[in-house]
């Protein structure tokens, strides 16, 4: 899978885990086993996401922004 399709996935499952979540509260059981398996869903995709997000950063696919010098001047004190 690429990062991409990873952060989709991880974001569709997180979205389904809260729509469940909230029904878990009005005392539906087959919502709470939703969750229940929802979360070891997340747990399995997360890592996944974490391994190609790593390797992403280190082949040069993500690059980090730098702070632009202005950002720097607004969080410094006037004395």
């Amino acid at each position: 899978m690429s990062l991409r399709d990873t952060m989709n996935h991880l974001n569709h499952l997180l979205a389904a885990v809260t729509r469940d979540l909230a029904k878990v509260g009005s005392g539906n059981k087959a919502a709470a086993q939703r969750v229940r398996t929802g979360t070891v869903k997340l747990e399995k995709i997360s890592k996944l996401f974490r391994k190609e997000s790593v390797a992403a950063e280190k082949s040069g696919h993500l690059k980090r922004k730098k702070p632009s010098k202005k950002a720097g001047k607004k969080s410094r004190k006037k004395r």
